[in-house]
């Protein structure tokens, strides 16, 4: 069904047109991360995908203003509550294109929280309510910069320790999507997968390829390898986990493959089965075989599933002093991993001897389901407004919740002296205001590559 963005709103901005103060012919609002109580930075990112998705072109139609009508008249009890005026001046004046200015800091880039990431305003003061009508769309971009910020975090902690005891090379590949099961939809799982997908190359979650080919132009953002599950073990029985696993090895001769090794005995099936029984097939082998263990306390599982391993294939002391297991052999931790517990299994790798080459990791809720709104307290909120040709500035300021004081006037972004970000207004940054106009009266004027995001994120460490 296509999008009406006439009710892609919430219900109460419905009645918004009739609220302003009299005169009123621009509203400017802005977006930003308050405080950063997870991450004292926010990389943001997924403004251009919902820009192309819903807000590009004749987005309001005659057919979309009748259907609008009738749900608000059933819904609030009454049709004369209904903007009929005010869209139908859009659809004759603009052909249905959205008279709008967004502006935002390019994408990929992190910014320190309290800081302006992207402002919103009408371009004709006939439709001033337009502005804030959109919040609650685009405040959606709160989710893939979450995940963007969330999944860069992971990489930092990832590539610490790689750096001291490994190669820190290998990143782009050690930390895997397993969330698409887990999300909320497909199109959660598409911008959330793609979010993490500025920062690795290994994902499950197909849908997030799909996106960011369509919104960001790129052939194929992700990666990934065959790879067993439960059903394919455990169909064989008990009796026939070795054929089971046997029978992957088999199929697939050469490159990557990993197998969940834990449907009986983790510890049993890497000593007996894999570092045993299929040990020379393993080791054989033109390729790598990842073992995933898929249950119990991560740390401790890793850890002794590292120390048979060892045993049973061998292991290598590198130039920094920290054993890396024969070549054919990896890990795959992919049960019970966030940030908290990845960074747990890093310091155990690190502390125990063990370089972070033996391990990759997949995760699933804790990287696109663990987070809300206020993980990093963002908002949307009006900030100035033009009546009768004078602009002033406009600002909430609750006594019960100093926190959640709101920036006045219309903003801007810029570097101090010292190449930190500061926001100002828009007269004291001027040419060096970094938010970019993006969309403009129902045209994007910036279209970037994924490629073009992927290397800024990796600028802003």
């Amino acid at each position: 069904m296509e999008h009406n963005l006439l009710l892609m709103t919430d219900s109460y901005k419905l009645t918004h047109w009739k609220q302003y103060p009299p005169g009123t012919q621009y509203v400017h609002s802005f977006f930003e991360s308050r405080t950063g109580a997870h991450f004292p930075t926010t990389t943001f990112f997924g403004l251009q995908a919902i820009i192309k998705k819903y807000l590009l072109g004749e987005v309001v139609t005659r057919e979309k203003i009748e259907l609008a009508s009738r749900v608000v008249e059933a819904h609030m009890g009454s049709v004369e509550l209904f903007n009929r005026e005010g869209w139908e001046y859009i659809l004759e004046r603009y052909q249905g294109r959205l008279p709008i200015e967004i502006k935002a800091i390019p994408e990929g880039t992190a910014v320190p929280s309290s800081n302006v990431l992207m402002t919103v305003e009408n371009t004709d003061p006939v439709v001033p309510w337009l502005t804030n009508y959109l919040e609650t769309l685009l405040c959606q971009v709160w989710y893939p910069s979450t995940v963007c910020t969330l999944s860069k975090a992971c990489r930092e902690a990832i590539f610490d320790i790689l750096s001291k005891t490994g190669s820190p090379e290998l990143i782009e590949f050690k930390l895997h999507d397993f969330g698409f099961r887990g999300s909320t939809s497909v199109e959660s799982a598409g911008m959330g997968g793609m979010a993490h997908l500025v920062n690795f190359k290994g994902t499950d979650t197909m849908e997030a390829l799909a996106y960011a080919k369509l919104y960001y132009g790129e052939e194929m953002a992700g990666f990934s390898i065959p790879a067993a599950e439960h059903s394919t073990i455990t169909s064989w029985g008990p009796d026939q986990e070795g054929e089971a696993f046997a029978n992957m090895l088999t199929q697939f001769p050469k490159g990557f493959v990993a197998v969940v090794s834990d449907s009986y005995d983790i510890y049993s099936a890497c000593e007996n089965l894999w570092g045993t029984l299929l040990r020379n097939q393993v080791l054989g082998r033109n390729g790598v075989l990842v073992i995933r263990p898929d249950s119990g306390d991560p740390v401790s599982v890793v850890r002794e599933v590292l120390e048979i391993l060892g045993q049973k294939f061998g292991f290598t002391v590198n130039e920094k002093g920290y054993k890396v297991l024969d070549p054919h052999v990896r890990i795959i931790q992919g049960d019970g991993i966030n940030l908290a517990s990845l960074r747990h299994i890093l310091f155990m790798l690190w502390a125990s001897g063990w370089s972070a080459d033996n391990i990759a990791f997949g995760s699933g809720g804790g990287l696109l389901q663990q987070m809300d709104r206020d993980t990093q307290r963002f908002a949307f909120k009006c900030s100035a407004i033009c009546v009768n040709g004078t602009w002033r500035p406009v600002r909430k300021n609750p006594v019960t919740d100093p926190g959640k004081a709101s920036k006045a006037g219309k903003l801007a972004l810029m570097k101090d002296e010292n190449s930190h970000f500061i926001t100002v207004q828009q007269e004291t940054a001027g040419s060096r205001n970094l938010l970019e106009t993006v969309f403009l009266d129902g045209i994007l004027l910036k279209d970037e590559s994924f490629e073009t995001v992927r290397k800024r994120a990796l600028e802003y460490r």
